[in-house]
């Protein structure tokens, strides 16, 4: 689980019944949107202050494995592709939350994509 503000990747076991338990800091790191891949590490994307954005692949423990730079801030990801290689990055120009109507009006919402090493975990 992504806590942005809090500036942390959660982890929590899940029981056979679907329950969670034993929440534990997975990384103290910034994530907004987190996807899987097959090596058990997770893409993340940091919105951070100013004007870019960044997406991240993390290890547990924090440890930064591969990093994409963007132009505006990146809020959602997910991997997929005929093969599952294809980091999909839903991302936006943000002006603040006193300018939503003129966020709107600009349309600046882009999914962008790239080319990983590693392919998504499970199914999709």
């Amino acid at each position: 689980m992504a806590e942005s503000f809090a500036r942390r990747l959660t982890a929590f076991d899940i029981g056979p019944d679907g329950r969670l338990s034993n929440r534990r800091s997975w990384a103290d790191i910034t994530g907004d949107g987190i996807c899987l891949d097959a090596d058990g590490a997770v893409w993340t994307s940091d919105v951070g202050p100013g004007d870019g954005g960044i997406c991240l692949r993390v290890r547990e423990g924090g440890e930064v494995l591969a990093r994409i730079e963007l132009d505006r801030p990146c809020y959602a990801l997910m991997l997929g592709g005929q093969d599952g290689r294809t980091l999909f990055m839903v991302a936006q120009r943000w002006f603040g939350p006193d300018r939503m109507e003129e966020l709107i009006a600009a349309k600046t919402g882009q999914i962008l994509s790239a080319r990983v090493g590693v392919p998504h975990a499970g199914w999709p």
